[in-house]
């Protein structure tokens, strides 16, 4: 019995390759290095570029599943409120006489959590959209860190919890090779497995893939909680830098984060975009607020040049993806059609 199957052949082009929105966050990241070495003579170093990381590499475990949340076709808000309350767990359980390590697989545990009633909320109750779950729990998450602490910090905690926010493995900061193995399992995850392929599939046509078979519930439920054990990986770092912790930390984190996946590249309609454009992002933006500091630059000047880039990543993202819908019809010669 004869099998017959049709390729669609796309040939390679470089012109596309060059023109990917990548190369032009890597073109920004060379030019906020060449700027900062400019303000300072002191800059283009081994030490600078392996230490400054370690001032923002806390919020970017949250930009690796907010990526694959927004590729979804979602939103979730609550990120920073979770990142609060897990801390605030883990510093209130450990100052009650729990053990250090207890107390950090408690604050992974209470963020999963949080992550998957997220995801429960959404699935259960589909006639809410993602914005309004995320931003009630997100209500609820900083509430309940209030409740605990109220305005009180909390901390206290032993001498070698500070390695994880500070300490290096020869001269690579723990953080920064802690992210790069996440860094590595989300992008494989994300471009090599049927997992990620569902969740491209659901951003591009929700109700096609759950006709096609796709159990799109179970989908979201694990990318909720997969954002919530994010949540507690920033926690955790996030604590262990600081010292201590407050129900206050993290707040503008969700509205960072966000800004650096759509600065990657990732459509906020869904369905489109790549792992490799937020983590670009994030070192452009680290770096860029790294060089303002060295000027006293006022923050202010920063959040106007990232908003500046969101439009600019918009407007360029809108005119490359209708040029490549407008041509999406199949073309006679790229389908082969072989029988065998």
């Amino acid at each position: 019995m004869s099998e017959r199957r049709i390729e669609i052949d796309r040939p390679w082009s470089w012109r596309r390759f060059f023109l990917r929105w990548e190369w032009l966050l890597v073109l920004i990241f060379l030019g906020v290095n060449v700027v900062n070495s400019s303000l300072s003579e002191y800059y283009l170093n081994l030490d600078t570029f392996l230490g400054t990381p370690m001032s923002f590499l806390d919020k970017a475990f949250l930009v690796l599943p907010m990526t694959f949340v927004i590729i979804l076709g979602n939103i979730d808000i609550s990120v920073a409120s979770n990142v609060a309350l897990s801390a605030v767990v883990m510093a209130t359980s450990y100052n009650l006489g729990l053990p250090m390590p207890a107390a950090i697989i408690l604050c992974l545990l209470v963020s999963t959590a949080c992550g998957v009633v997220n995801g429960l909320l959404m699935t259960r109750f589909k006639e809410l959209s993602a914005v309004i779950v995320t931003l009630s729990t997100m209500i609820i998450y900083r509430g309940i860190a209030y409740m605990i602490l109220e305005n009180r910090a909390a901390g206290k905690f032993p001498e070698w919890f500070s390695f994880f926010g500070w300490g290096s493995v020869g001269p690579v900061p723990f953080i920064l090779i802690v992210f790069a193995v996440c860094a590595v399992f989300f992008s494989v995850l994300l471009h090599k497995t049927a997992f990620g392929r569902k969740v491209f599939g659901m951003g591009n046509n929700l109700m096609a893939s759950r006709y096609s078979g796709v159990r799109t519930d179970s989908i979201i439920l694990a990318v909720s909680a997969l954002t919530g054990l994010m949540a507690g990986f920033t926690a955790v770092f996030l604590s262990s830098r600081m010292g201590s912790t407050r129900p206050n930390v993290a707040v503008g984190y969700e509205l960072e984060v966000i800004a650096m996946v759509v600065l990657g590249g990732v459509s906020t309609s869904g369905g489109k975009g790549s792992l490799a454009g937020p983590i670009l992002a994030i070192f452009s933006v680290g770096f860029l607020n790294y060089g303002l500091g060295l000027v006293n630059v006022q923050a202010q000047i920063l959040l106007i040049i990232i908003g500046l880039l969101l439009i600019l990543s918009v407007l360029v993202l809108k005119v490359r993806f209708r040029g490549r819908h407008s041509h999406s019809a199949v073309q006679p010669d790229d389908v082969s059609i072989r029988r065998r």
